[in-house]
């Protein structure tokens, strides 16, 4: 008894073979190199990693990487290392900022929600004319906290992050309410 074909509707050349997670993984890593280093746009990279995602042949994958440089792979190790290297003195800086930062402390499990802003009536008020009158909520939802921009003037911020509309947020995530930063902790 002889198994079923199953059709995927792409059709390969005869003889053509399949490129392994392996190859595409490479094919990725070189897509990735060419947009890190500003030879790729990011529409074309997106484009492109689709082809390699996709593809059903090894030809597919090198036409996907036309006109990058493919290098051997020590040489995109040793590149990725000093990128990685250089990339540590700032990783340093915010995790040395981050411990810095003041403590916020999220409302007890029975608070519904926390306004946050200039406004008098606000639960937590902040004295800093970059932060709106009604600059941010946090909202008890689902059984975790999430906060929500109001439209502020100069933004919140999760984590470095601009927000629009709602982000779940936890113990030790950064929040910034225009220049005001904190970091969240629990009681």
């Amino acid at each position: 008894m002889t198994s079923p074909e199953f059709r995927t509707g792409a059709v390969r050349p005869s003889g053509a073979v399949r490129p392994s997670d392996a190859e595409r993984d490479q094919a990725l890593g070189v897509l990735k190199d060419g947009a890190g280093s500003g030879r790729l746009s990011h529409d074309t990279f997106l484009g492109r990693m689709e082809i390699v995602l996709h593809a059903t042949s090894r030809g597919e994958l090198d036409e996907a990487m036309t006109g990058l440089p493919t290098g051997n792979p020590v040489e995109r190790f040793l590149l990725r290392t000093v990128g990685r290297v250089s990339a540590f003195g700032d990783r340093l800086r915010r995790a040395w900022r981050t411990e810095r930062l003041p403590g916020l402390s999220l409302p007890e499990t029975g608070a519904g929600q926390l306004t946050i802003g200039r406004f008098p009536g606000s639960g937590l008020r902040l004295h800093d004319a970059s932060v709106s009158r009604r600059h941010a909520e946090l909202r008890r939802e689902g059984g975790g906290w999430v906060l929500y921009d109001l439209g502020s003037t100069n933004g919140t911020h999760v984590n470095g992050r601009r927000i629009a509309g709602g982000v779940r947020v936890r113990p030790g995530d950064q929040v910034r309410f225009g220049n005001l930063e904190f970091r969240l902790a629990s009681d």
